[in-house]
């Protein structure tokens, strides 16, 4: 991302006037809880009629789920019914992703379930807010993806290089990549744009250089995925948790450094930022040989209130001593929001950490920003439809 293209995006997703409101009392909801939590105190504000949407079963799914459901995402050798098939051969009704996509009934009630078989899909593609409950399913990760290669320096705005962009709220993807083959020298160039609220991805990579994820808006859950990139390769203005996944971090292009998350939270009342939890920071194969030569961060500020939370990580050697990086000068390293708790490997060592981040939060302090008080503040995962751990996943 670049100052201008950033700005210009952030009025494009502004927040509407209801969430706004919300986001002032989430404000003081969150005030009072990091108070209490100080004191070694807790805050229990979750509403008599949203309990069961947190509650658990034994598997890690909320209770409220349907069994049909709790199969559709558990069980990958399950054979599933799809409204729609799209084969590259020719074997299903569409050879084209966005083909099923727009075949969408205008008046569907449900899920609405796309299994796209293995093949390479080069196509651009939006989901638009008016298609909601869709499952999109593949073959895994490495068989079906789906590839684009549109990039800032080719003259195309960020927030257009995408070459999968949903908006529909209660979006599912499974077993499928996303990718951008553009490289390191086409500097902005996004694999997987994100805008529909309840948005859920299990088991699916994201590839890319330069901002790969744009997380733009709403809340949403990742599980079990692998997230590729350089610079600012996981950024947007979402409320956003990643858990266990691999983040694995690329070699970038000549006088570029990495960095993991630049997330863009404007005010300080906004419930939104980047955690991560129980993944694995590595570098990619082509990046260990220079990887102590390459100067790697976990997070940067892109705006004001920017919060990213790293809780239980693996962090390879090669992050460097100080873990974060300024934007420019000095700006917004007294609003940011970067913490850790509970992370392990070489490069979690926080001794060295910057002076003017959180540092290593307090355990009643960090579970503020595990997936149950995480809910409980900012309400964002109970429909995600995903099995998730709902506090620390190390004793």
């Amino acid at each position: 991302m670049n100052l201008v293209d950033g700005n210009h995006e952030i009025l494009k997703s502004s927040l509407d006037k209801v969430e706004k409101l919300t986001a002032l009392a989430l404000d003081v909801v969150t005030g009072i809880s990091e108070m209490l939590a100080s004191l070694n105190m807790t805050l229990n504000v979750k509403p008599t009629s949203r309990r069961l949407l947190n509650d658990l079963d034994k598997n890690g799914y909320p209770i409220w789920m349907s069994i049909k459901d709790r199969k559709l995402l558990a069980n990958g050798d399950l054979v599933i019914k799809p409204n729609a098939v799209v084969a590259k051969d020719g074997s299903g009704q569409f050879k084209n992703v966005l083909d099923a996509i727009n075949a969408y009934p205008k008046k569907h009630k449900g899920k609405y379930i796309i299994y796209v078989k293995a093949g390479i899909y080069d196509e651009y593609i939006t989901v638009d807010k008016k298609k909601t409950n869709i499952l999109l399913y593949g073959d895994g990760p490495t068989k079906t993806i789906i590839t684009g290669s549109k990039n800032f320096k080719d003259g195309v705005k960020t927030l257009r290089t995408a070459t999968f962009s949903t908006q529909a709220e209660n979006f599912i993807a499974k077993s499928i990549a996303f990718e951008n083959t553009a490289g390191p020298e086409g500097h902005q160039a996004v694999a997987l744009r994100v805008q529909g609220d309840r948005s859920t991805f299990f088991d699916c990579a994201m590839h890319g250089y330069q901002d790969t994820l744009y997380a733009h808006a709403h809340r949403q859950f990742y599980r079990n995925c692998e997230i590729s990139g350089t610079v600012d390769f996981i950024f947007g203005y979402s409320t956003t948790l990643i858990q266990n996944s691999k983040i694995i971090v690329r070699k970038p292009g000549p006088n570029q450094q990495n960095i993991v998350v630049a997330d863009g939270t404007v005010q300080k009342n906004m419930p939104t930022g980047v955690v991560l939890q129980n993944c694995e920071i590595v570098p990619e194969k082509s990046l260990i040989p220079d990887r102590l030569n390459v100067n790697s961060y976990l997070a940067r500020p892109w705006k004001a209130y920017s919060r990213a939370i790293f809780i239980e990580n693996t962090i390879g050697d090669f992050i460097q001593p100080d873990g974060f990086l300024p934007w420019q000068g000095n700006q917004f390293l007294n609003t940011c929001y970067f913490a850790e708790y509970g992370n392990n490997g070489v490069g979690a060592d926080a001794k060295n950490r910057v002076k003017w981040g959180r540092g290593v939060l307090k355990k009643n302090v960090a579970s503020l920003y595990t997936a149950e008080q995480w809910l409980q503040a900012n309400t964002w995962l109970p429909a995600t439809g995903m099995p998730y751990q709902t506090g620390f996943t190390r004793a």
